[in-house]
């Protein structure tokens, strides 16, 4: 079976996006898909907002083999499994979760992979993980009408200088009244007055009303 890395760390297989799984035995249920003695899992679209927004169309996805990532709104940890997959040994994930019961679950993660660090707090008062180091990627994901202002404050707090920051847009968390379309451009105008705007995409029809924004520090 042919096997196309996409970007570091991330395969198309036969048609599905892919990581190397780096804990051999080990999944969230998901399809495991054997090449060469390695295993590869299966990245879905449909339950994953970056690997809806690599199948829309992203040019640019800067996570990486020894990257270190600050995951804002982490849960139990099953999209933060792909990023673990992708920086290897070398990276880690500090992942902030405000809900004490998904961190619950997202400890067994961190016990079998060894490169995710949980962090029971809120991801609107960074000062409350203050002891956590400058990272090369902050990525949100946190149902909050000020998501946006979350992402800031903590790029602000600990995204190093050339370093990315990934937003995963819940218009309907934000505003149900208003028109998506017009959320995500306030979100955009919001973000390049602060950060380089690298990447946009609607995560249609993966997620309905969701929008993913990718970019850098200046």
């Amino acid at each position: 079976m042919e096997l196309k890395e996409i970007f570091d760390g991330v395969f198309l297989i036969g048609g599905q996006l892919c990581t190397k799984n780096l804990v051999t035995g080990r999944s969230y249920s998901e399809k495991i898909i054997p090449v060469d003695g390695s295993e590869y899992r299966v990245w879905n679209p449909e339950k994953s907002k970056p690997a809806a927004a690599i199948f829309r169309g992203v040019k640019n996805f800067p996570i990486k083999k020894g990257s270190k990532i600050l995951y804002l709104g982490i849960a139990q940890g099953q999209t933060a499994s792909y990023f673990s997959d992708i920086i290897g040994r070398d990276g880690i994930i500090y992942g902030v979760e405000f809900s004490s019961r998904a961190v619950s679950d997202l400890v067994r993660a961190c016990e079998q992979r060894g490169n995710i660090v949980s962090i029971l707090a809120d991801a609107r008062k960074p000062e409350d993980y203050s002891w956590v180091e400058k990272v090369d990627i902050v990525y949100e994901d946190v149902a909050d009408p000020e998501q946006v202002a979350i992402l800031l404050r903590n790029a602000d707090a600990f995204l190093r200088k050339g370093g990315f920051a990934m937003i995963a847009i819940k218009s309907r968390s934000i505003d149900v009244t208003k028109d998506p379309k017009k959320i995500f451009q306030e979100s955009v105008d919001a973000i390049k007055g602060k950060l380089e705007i690298l990447d946009y995409v609607t995560l249609d029809p993966f997620e309905a009303d969701h929008a993913f924004i990718i970019c850098k520090s200046r």
